[in-house]
C-alpha cells in the first residue's frame, strides 16, 4: 500500500500570521518526507483563507527545496482557471526545479463562489469540459510542437518551454462519476477520489467505479486509484473530541461555499449555523469517528486493512482541517512511526 498526504495552508482568522501558517505547513511537509510518505499534495484555491494556495506549483517548488524523498503533487489544479500552454509550462518548470518529482493532478473546480471570481461566472458544472480538453493538450505539448483547434482553446503550433525533466509527470484526475473515471483511464491518468465524510459504502462505490473503468480501459497495470480521508491519529483518546470538533467547524465553513450561500468577508467564509446541519449523519460524532481516519494507531491500521481488502492500494490522508498544529503534527508523526511501517512489513511478508 502507498501513502500520501494532502497539506493545505489554512487559517480561520488573522490571529495567526501567514508566515506562521507557511512555516507550520513546511514543518509537516518535512516530517512527511522523512517519514515515508510517497507523495505530498497541495490544492489550488483562490480568495479563501481556508485553503491558501493560489499557485500550487510555487508552493511545491518551495517544498521541493526542503525535501528529497517524496514526490510532490497538485491535488488538484482547477482546469477552467488555466490556459493549457501556461499550465504545461508551469508544471514542467516545477518538475525541473523539484528534480523530476511532480505529480500533476487536475479537477474541474470545486464551488461556484470561486468560479464567479476566477472563471467569469461560468457555472461550476461546466468545468468538466475544460478538464477533458486540457489534459490531452498538456500531454501533447510536453511531447513537442503542437497546434490545437478545440471547442475551448485554439492556438497555432507551439512548443512547451521548458519540457519536463526526463519522463513526463504522471497525471491524475479528481473523479466521482463513472464518466470521469473512464475518461481518466483512457487518457493515461490515475484517479484520485474522496468519500468526504460519508460511510465506507461510499469508498466501496468509488472503488467499484474505478474497477469498471479500469477494465474498460484494458486493465492498465500502471494506473491506480488513490482515495483521500480526513485523518487524526492519537494516543490519548480524549483527542477525539478535538478532531470531531475541528472537522465539524471545517465542514460548517465550507457548507455555504458549496451551496453558494452565505457571505465571505476578507477571505473568511460565514460558517453555517450548527443547528441547521446537526441532524445530518456527517456531523454526528459516532459517524465521524467511524467514517474518518480518527483513532489510535492500532485502530487506524484496522481501518486501513479494510480499505486494502476492498482493493484500494493508495491512501491519501488529510490532517489539515483546522486541527491545532501540535495535534496535526502528532498525527503525521504517529502515521510515520506506527502505520506506514506496519504496511511495509506486511508487504515484505507477502
Amino acid at each position: 500500500m502507498k501513502f500520501s498526504i494532502a497539506v493545505n495552508m489554512a487559517r480561520f482568522d488573522t490571529t495567526k500570521t501567514m508566515d506562521k501558517v507557511a512555516n507550520e505547513a513546511l514543518d509537516m511537509v518535512k516530517m512527511a518526507d522523512q517519514g515515508g510518505f510517497d507523495i505530498i499534495w497541495t490544492a489550488e484555491h483562490h480568495t479563501i483563507e481556508l485553503t491558501i494556495s493560489p499557485n500550487p506549483f510555487q508552493l511545491l517548488t518551495h517544498w521541493g527545496n526542503h525535501t528529497k524523498n517524496a514526490r510532490l503533487g497538485t491535488g488538484v489544479v482547477a482546469a477552467p482557471y488555466w490556459n493549457p500552454i501556461r499550465l504545461a509550462g508551469e508544471a514542467a518548470l516545477c518538475d525541473v526545479l523539484t528534480g523530476g518529482r511532480l505529480e500533476l493532478g487536475l479537477g474541474r473546480g470545486a464551488y461556484q463562489y470561486e468560479f464567479d471570481r476566477m472563471a467569469g461566472g461560468m457555472a461550476q458544472g461546466e468545468g468538466g469540459k475544460y478538464l477533458r480538453e486540457i489534459i490531452p493538450i498538456v500531454q501533447r505539448l510536453w511531447e513537442g510542437d503542437y497546434a490545437h483547434e478545440g471547442e475551448i482553446w485554439q492556438f497555432p503550433s507551439v512548443a512547451c518551454v521548458p519540457k519536463p525533466l526526463g519522463k513526463p509527470p504522471s497525471m491524475w484526475v479528481a473523479a466521482r462519476d463513472q464518466n470521469t473515471f473512464e475518461f481518466a483511464l483512457k487518457n493515461n491518468c490515475h484517479v484520485m477520489t474522496t468519500a468526504l465524510r460519508r460511510d465506507f459504502a461510499e469508498v466501496e462505490d468509488l472503488q467499484t467505479k474505478f474497477q469498471a473503468a479500469h477494465a474498460e480501459a484494458g486493465n492498465p497495470e500502471h494506473l491506480t486509484h488513490a482515495t483521500l480521508r480526513v485523518c487524526c491519529v492519537y494516543e490519548d483518546p480524549s483527542v477525539l473530541d478535538t478532531a470531531v470538533q475541528s472537522v465539524i467547524n471545517f465542514g460548517r465553513n465550507f457548507e455555504n461555499l458549496f451551496k453558494n450561500s452565505g457571505t465571505v468577508i476578507n477571505g473568511f467564509p460565514e460558517p453555517a449555523n450548527f443547528d441547521d446541519v446537526a441532524a445530518r449523519g456527517e456531523y454526528q460524532t459516532d459517524a465521524l469517528k467511524e467514517n474518518l481516519l480518527f483513532g489510535t494507531p492500532d485502530e487506524i491500521i484496522q481501518k486501513l486493512e479494510r480499505y486494502q481488502a476492498a482493493g484500494i492500494n493508495h491512501i491519501m490522508i488529510g490532517p489539515t482541517f483546522g486541527l491545532p498544529a501540535d495535534v496535526a503534527n502528532k498525527t503525521v508523526e504517529l502515521f510515520c512511526d506506527k502505520i506506514i511501517p506496519h504496511f511495509k512489513r506486511k508487504s515484505i511478508a507477502a
